[in-house]
């Protein structure tokens, strides 16, 4: 559910021997972060017109999590060039991890007017899907005309499907989720969405298999386990439910719903 990076990691580890939790990454100040951080910080202060400095800077951020900090230097390469598909695209990413959903579609519209790239398309129409906003199938169509291969194929598929399936079109959106299965076997996402809407519909043997499948072709996969545990604990089958929220912590031990099952289930 999350991703870690191994400066987040140094982060926490530094914490711990301090004796005190690590702050939320988007809550830290400047003087808290990582040194590595902090030179890049240092290093762009002494060369403010440094593009690859900034852009440096914006990676380490993003890969710490600390996306807010990382937007404001995002906002300071734009006032630059504000004719830059590449800002506008990179900012719209940044938005979307901190669930700026209108700003993030904003940034998409901008990338699109200077470069219409299937990407930056995509990314819009995705966001637009789960407003429940038909435009997104509209730019599915789009770029399915570009013909620009089985990969996006598979990206058109599964936002068409998650238009649908937020709007109460079951049949369409499974439809659309095996289209993109079709074309990306590994395509996770639709697997889950599948199974999300069986599981909703309390078709709880249909959704068991789905996140069974997912486990099966992706066995890292730490989401899959989650859910086919819950699957496993609404139909009784506790032992399976235990184990498989306790895979679903191994590989992600954020997931604290996961950890909040165990305590539920009596487990050790």
């Amino acid at each position: 559910m999350k991703r870690w990076s191994s400066l987040l990691l140094l982060l926490a580890v530094t914490a711990c021997q301090n004796g005190s939790a690590p702050k939320a990454p988007e809550s830290l100040k400047r003087e808290e972060m990582p040194e590595q951080i902090r030179q890049l910080f240092s290093s762009v202060d002494q060369h403010p017109d440094s593009v690859g400095l900034r852009f440096r800077l914006v990676d380490a951020l993003d890969s710490l999590g600390a996306y807010p900090q990382a937007i404001v230097q995002m906002d300071s390469l734009i006032r630059k060039d504000s004719l830059n598909y590449g800002l506008w695209y990179r900012l719209a990413n940044l938005q979307e991890n901190i669930h700026d959903t209108t700003g993030a579609l904003r940034s998409y519209r901008f990338a699109i007017r200077i470069y219409p790239s299937p990407d930056a398309m995509l990314g819009a129409a995705n966001l637009l899907a789960e407003r429940k906003d038909s435009t997104s199938l509209r730019i599915c169509r789009e770029v399915l005309g570009l013909r620009m291969g089985r990969e996006y194929t598979a990206h058109c598929s599964f936002i068409t499907g998650v238009y649908y399936a937020r709007t109460g079109n079951t049949a369409k959106a499974i439809q659309s989720f095996n289209t993109c299965i079709e074309n990306d076997l590994n395509y996770m996402e639709a697997y889950m969405e599948k199974g999300f809407l069986a599981y909703d519909a309390n078709q709880l043997t249909e959704a068991e298999k789905i996140f069974e499948t997912v486990v099966t072709v992706k066995n890292t996969y730490a989401d899959g386990y989650y859910w086919l545990a819950k699957c496993n604990e609404k139909t009784g089958n506790t032992a399976a439910a235990i184990q498989n929220y306790q895979k679903s912590l191994v590989l992600d031990p954020g997931i604290t719903e996961a950890q909040e099952a165990l305590k539920r289930l009596g487990a050790k």
